[in-house]
Formats: C-alpha cells, sequence, structure tokens
C-alpha cells in the first residue's frame, strides 16, 4: 500500500490550501480529484475559486461517485492524487441511494492494492450539536466512521482549524 495522508477540518478551515501545498511539495504529479457535483451558482463559485488556486501542472478531473475507480487510473509512483473532497463523495452517495458502508469498503480495500501516494481532504463534522433531522444525523454519523476508516490506514493525519495544521498521527 502506498502512502495515504487525511486531512481534516471545518467549513474553511483551510484544509484544502494546506493540502494542496502539501500535494505540491512531494515533486510528484499532481492529480486532483473533485468530487463536488455542480447544482447551484454558489456551488459553481466554491469549485471555481478552488480552481483558480491551483496553477498549472496539476492534472484534474472531477468524478463524485466511483473515486476508488478513478484513483487506480492514475496508480503510479511518480504520481500523487488529492481527493478533494471525503465528506462531499459521502453526500453525493446519500444522494445518488448509493451503499454508503459498501462504497467505503470499496475505498479502502481498493487503496490496499495501489501504489499511487493519496491525499484525502474530508470534513470533520462531529464537533458541533448533534443535527435535528434523520439525515443529518445519518451524514454525520458516516462521516465519523468514514474519518476514522481513513486515519486507520493513514500513515499521516492532520486537523486543520484557522489555517493552522495539526498533526495527529504520523
Amino acid at each position: 500500500m502506498a502512502k495515504i495522508t487525511l486531512i481534516l477540518g471545518g467549513t474553511r478551515s483551510g484544509k484544502s490550501v494546506f493540502a494542496e501545498n502539501y500535494v505540491l511539495s512531494a515533486n510528484k504529479t499532481p492529480v486532483y480529484l473533485a468530487t463536488a457535483e455542480i447544482f447551484n451558482e454558489e456551488m459553481k463559485k466554491r469549485v471555481d475559486m478552488h480552481r483558480s488556486r491551483r496553477k498549472s501542472g496539476w492534472i484534474n478531473v472531477e468524478e463524485p461517485i466511483d473515486i476508488t475507480g478513478e484513483i487506480a487510473k492514475h496508480n503510479s509512483e511518480q504520481k500523487i492524487v488529492l481527493i478533494d473532497c471525503l465528506s462531499v463523495w459521502l453526500g453525493n452517495l446519500l444522494e445518488h441511494h448509493r451503499n454508503v458502508e459498501t462504497e467505503m469498503a470499496k475505498l479502502v480495500d481498493g487503496l490496499a492494492r495501489l501504489e499511487v501516494e493519496t491525499v484525502f481532504v474530508s470534513s470533520e463534522v462531529g464537533l458541533g450539536i448533534v443535527p435535528d433531522n434523520k439525515l443529518a444525523r445519518e451524514f454525520s454519523d458516516y462521516a465519523g466512521l468514514m474519518n476514522q476508516k481513513i486515519a486507520n490506514i493513514a500513515e499521516t493525519v492532520f486537523f486543520v482549524a484557522a489555517g493552522l495544521p495539526l498533526k495527529l498521527k504520523g
């Protein structure tokens, strides 16, 4: 299994900027795997902001569901894949009525067979109040479980708050 890094943080914590700089410091061909689906103008602005930060040299791909398959397409020790982000991917799975536990297992199992270094960005959603509706609680529960599964197999884990990274593992 290749090196896996997990970068956690809240909304607008600076986790994506930190992740992009972390990936560029590896001196490998950077691949940006975006999981977001653009449904409205607000989401388009967020995606455009992320795109504008990245200079040339990045391979940009978009895949809202089959991130395991997309990562495998870039399976090379000369590349590093940034997946931004797992929590958006989770939302996509729920929106498309996919079996979340099956997809998480597929991801973890798939990573074990790959040589490409991967860096995952994910939101830490468990620091606030318990949501008041079933779907939000389900999302929060799955996000916590998913982050734990990736952290368990990751060599390095960071938590970013206010733009400041705190190394939790590695």
